[in-house]
């Protein structure tokens, strides 16, 4: 049996959620309990708060606040070509059969600051598929978004970058795709141009598009079953006969009700295409 003190602090969870989904419209309340609380502890740490109460109070009358405490609530991990292995087989496996379609529309979902939305127009554009396509990368929290917009990261970075392409089969060099200036590395707008970025909830928000391909990596991972259950049906609905899905290494649809409706392309990674 819970504690007293277990069982308040759930409380002030649920008080919290609830009041960010119903001020902010942001919905964390199907995000596993293990994954939020950890978040809600970076975020209050963030903000100085001593209890989530006083975190709650913080980010229902202060925008500023809630702005701030969104980024510890949501994950932020990232690199181009990050699990190369992954990369790789979107290359190699998945985009001869992109290439039969006329024109594409890709969804990245939970896209963060970019890189991924930004590793697969590199892929595309060296397999001669980047004009027919149309990248529509999403995400809730908007500073991140912000950052994806302007593809400005550190230049300090691209030494893994460019060992994470090279090892995804990359056949030019990484650089060519940034224009360095000073300490930041800027995405060439010859792959800006076609990535768009949107605010999308998984928990809240309805499919907007058919896609051959949606790639949401390592994002499941921190939703409730239930959750999980809403966002694999969102992907099912939004992809076209024959499409593709691709999840992170920890997630997989092996438990899923929707299982049925896709089957695994490969056994090293999490791809599966609608049967």
């Amino acid at each position: 049996m819970a504690s007293r003190s277990q069982q308040t602090a759930e409380i002030e969870l649920d008080l919290l959620l609830e009041a960010i989904y119903r001020v902010h419209q942001y919905d964390f309340r199907g995000y596993a309990r293990s994954s939020i609380r950890r978040n809600v502890a970076r975020a209050s740490a963030a903000l100085g708060c001593a209890t989530t109460t006083e975190l709650l109070d913080r980010i229902v009358h202060d925008t500023n606040a809630f702005a701030e405490s969104l980024r510890h609530l949501t994950i932020q991990v990232s690199d181009l070509f990050r699990d190369p292995s992954y990369f790789r087989l979107l290359r190699e496996t998945v985009a001869p059969h992109l290439a039969t379609y006329p024109s594409l529309r890709i969804w990245i979902a939970g896209c963060g600051t970019g890189e991924e939305a930004y590793s697969i127009a590199i892929i595309l554009h060296e397999e001669r598929l980047l004009e027919r396509t149309l990248i529509y990368a999403t995400d809730i929290d908007m500073e991140s978004m912000a950052i994806a917009r302007a593809g400005a990261y550190e230049a300090s970075r691209m030494g893994q970058f460019e060992e994470n392409y090279r090892s995804s089969g990359g056949r030019a060099r990484l650089s060519d795709y940034f224009v360095v200036s000073g300490s930041r590395a800027v995405v060439d707008p010859l792959l800006r141009r076609r990535v768009f970025f949107y605010d999308h909830s998984l928990s809240t928000d309805a499919s907007f598009m058919e896609a051959q391909l949606i790639s949401c990596r390592n994002v499941l991972i921190y939703f409730d079953r239930q959750l999980q259950e809403r966002s694999i049906a969102l992907f099912r609905d939004s992809l076209c006969p024959r499409g593709f899905l691709g999840l992170g290494h920890g997630e997989t649809l092996a438990f899923s009700r929707h299982a049925s409706c896709l089957e695994l392309v490969s056994g090293d990674e999490q791809i599966y295409r609608v049967k």
